[in-house]
C-alpha cells in the first residue's frame, strides 16, 4: 500500500490529533505551553473557579516580558497594574510547580527568545502561548501559534486545545540575497506582495534557497512575522542548521535521547509530490532593504522606492488615505531622507544576538545622530551577556548608544518605552498599527541594518551606502 505524500505541516499536526470532531475542530495535544504575565492571570482564575488543576506543569514555562521595565529592573515596578500581573505570575507558577523566570532571573527575557535559546523549542512539537507571535517557534519545524486567554486555561487544565485545521500554503524564495538584505527584509517583502490579509486561513511553510541559507535567528524573524500576513503560523523544515543550533542547549535531549530525536527530526520535511492549497514563488534578487510607510505591515516598499498611489496599492482608497494622513506622508513621496526621531532595536522579531551584530556593523566608528532617541533592548539576559562578551557593547557605547535590560519594550507600548505622539520611530519590531508604540506614534518597520543607518544619519537611509 503506497503512503500518500504529506506536507511537513500535515505530519506534525496529524501526529498530535487526540480526537477528530466531525464537521468541527480537531482536539490537538500540546507539547509546550509558554505563559507570561499579561494573558495568564485570568486563565488561572478561571481554572480555579472551576476547581481544576494544571495537568502537566512540567510542559508549561513562564517568563515575565510584556509590561516589564527595561531600566532599573532591580527596583519595584512602579506601575500598579504591571506589578500586580507580575506578582500573579509568580504566585500562580509557585502554586502549581511551573517553571518561572521572573525579573532578575538570569534566564528571563522575551518568551519567544528564551524558549529557543534554552532548548525548550524542538522540531515536530506543537507549541502555544497567549501571544500572537508564538509563530516564531515554527522556525524549528514546529507548529506554533498564539491563543486567547480562555484557550490558555484550556491548555493548562487539559494539555489540549480545539482547533480547526488550517489550509496549507507554501512560499518559496529562490536564489541568493543581495548585500545588506536581512531576513526581516525578506518577510516584509513577502507581506508587501501578499498584503496583511493575504495568508488568512493558512499555515505557511517557507521553502527555497533563501531560507535554507538563513541562520536560526533569521528563520525565527521570518516565522515571527508570518501572522502579519494573516497566517495562523509559519514553519521551516528542520535541517543541519536547526540541529546544530539545538545541540547542547540546556533542555535539549542528550545522549541516546538525542540520537532518537534526531532520527525523527530528519523525517520532518514535505514529501515530494505533496500538495498545498496555495503556492507563491519569489526571487531573492528582487528584494532590497524594506521599510513600511503606512499603518499595517503590508504597506511596505523597497527603501529606494516612493510611496505608491492609492490606485497602485489597491484596496480601499479612503482607508489608504487615512493611513497616510496618520503617518503624515503623501503619495509618490520618497522614503529616503525622511526625518527619524526614535530608533528601536529589539522585540521577539529582532532581539537576538545576530540582530545586534548587524546593528553594530553599521554604527561602528560612527556616532548616533544627536536628535535621535535610541532604545537598544536585548531579547534576553543571555543575549545581553553575548553583547557584552563580543565587544558589541563597547561599539555601541563609543557611538553614543546605551544598552537597556531585556523585555518587549517599545514593541507594544505596554511598559514605559513609549514613542510620543507625532514622532517617527524606525523599529525592528513586528507591527506598525496606529498607536502600537504609543498613542499617536508613527512606526516605520525595518531591519536592524536600516534601523542602524537611521540611528547614525537621523533620516531614513539605505544601509547599503554605509556598508564597507
Amino acid at each position: 500500500m503506497s503512503i500518500k505524500p504529506a506536507t511537513l505541516f500535515d505530519k506534525v499536526w496529524d501526529s498530535h490529533v487526540v480526537r477528530k470532531i466531525e464537521d468541527g475542530p480537531d482536539v490537538l495535544f500540546i507539547d509546550r505551553h509558554f505563559i507570561h504575565e499579561v494573558t495568564s492571570p485570568v486563565a488561572f482564575l478561571g481554572m480555579e473557579s472551576r476547581g481544576l488543576k494544571v495537568m502537566f506543569p512540567e510542559k508549561t514555562f513562564a517568563t515575565a516580558d510584556h509590561n516589564t521595565p527595561t531600566i532599573n529592573q532591580h527596583l519595584p515596578v512602579a506601575d500598579p497594574l504591571s506589578a500586580n500581573q507580575l506578582k500573579a505570575l509568580e504566585t500562580n507558577t509557585g502554586k502549581y510547580g511551573i517553571s518561572h523566570w521572573g525579573l532578575g532571573n538570569p534566564k528571563n527575557g522575551i518568551v519567544h527568545v528564551v524558549g529557543p535559546e534554552n532548548g525548550i523549542t524542538l522540531p515536530g512539537m506543537t507549541i502555544v502561548c497567549g501571544d500572537s507571535h508564538t509563530s516564531t517557534h515554527g522556525a524549528f519545524g514546529a507548529i506554533a501559534f498564539g491563543i486567547g486567554t480562555s484557550e490558555v486555561e484550556m491548555v493548562l487544565s487539559s494539555q489540549c486545545i480545539m482547533q480547526p485545521k488550517p489550509k496549507k500554503m507554501r512560499i518559496s524564495v529562490n536564489g541568493k540575497l543581495g548585500k545588506g538584505i536581512l531576513p526581516k527584509d525578506v518577510v516584509l517583502y513577502i507581506i508587501s506582495q501578499l498584503t496583511a490579509a493575504g495568508a488568512t486561513g493558512y499555515f505557511v511553510e517557507f521553502a527555497g534557497e533563501a531560507f535554507e541559507n538563513m541562520s536560526m535567528e533569521g528563520r525565527m524573524t521570518v516565522c515571527n512575522m508570518s501572522i502579519e500576513m494573516g497566517a495562523r503560523g509559519g514553519m521551516i523544515a528542520p535541517d543541519e542548521t536547526t540541529f546544530n543550533y539545538i545541540k547542547g542547549r540546556e533542555k535539549a535531549p542528550k545522549g541516546e535521547a538525542w540520537d532518537k530525536a534526531l532520527a525523527y527530526w530528519k523525517t520532518l520535511k514535505t514529501d515530494e509530490g505533496a500538495t498545498f492549497d496555495k503556492e507563491y514563488v519569489f526571487n531573492a534578487s528582487d528584494i532590497e532593504p524594506m521599510i513600511t510607510y503606512g499603518t499595517n505591515p503590508g504597506m511596505g516598499i523597497g527603501i529606494t522606492k516612493s510611496i505608491p498611489t492609492a490606485e497602485a496599492a489597491g484596496g480601499s482608497k479612503s482607508s489608504y488615505e487615512k493611513s497616510l494622513q496618520y503617518m503624515g506622508f503623501h503619495e509618490a513621496e520618497p522614503m529616503l531622507g525622511k526625518k527619524v526621531d526614535y530608533v528601536f532595536i529589539g522585540s521577539c522579531t529582532n532581539g537576538r544576538i545576530e540582530d545586534f551584530r548587524a546593528f553594530a556593523s553599521i554604527v561602528k566608528g560612527r556616532k548616533k545622530a544627536d536628535h535621535v532617541t535610541a532604545w537598544i533592548v536585548p531579547g534576553s539576559h543571555i543575549v545581553e551577556q553575548q553583547i557584552r562578551e563580543e565587544g558589541i557593547l563597547d561599539i555601541l557605547t563609543e557611538a553614543g548608544f546605551q544598552l537597556r535590560q531585556p523585555g518587549c519594550s517599545a514593541c507594544l507600548a505596554m511598559n514605559d518605552d513609549k514613542v510620543p505622539a507625532g514622532k517617527y520611530a524606525v523599529s525592528t519590531s513586528n507591527r506598525n498599527f496606529e498607536g502600537r508604540q504609543g498613542p499617536g506614534s508613527r512606526t516605520l518597520l525595518a531591519s536592524p541594518l536600516v534601523a542602524a543607518a537611521a540611528a547614525v544619519t537621523g533620516v531614513v537611509t539605505d544601509p547599503r551606502e554605509l556598508i564597507a
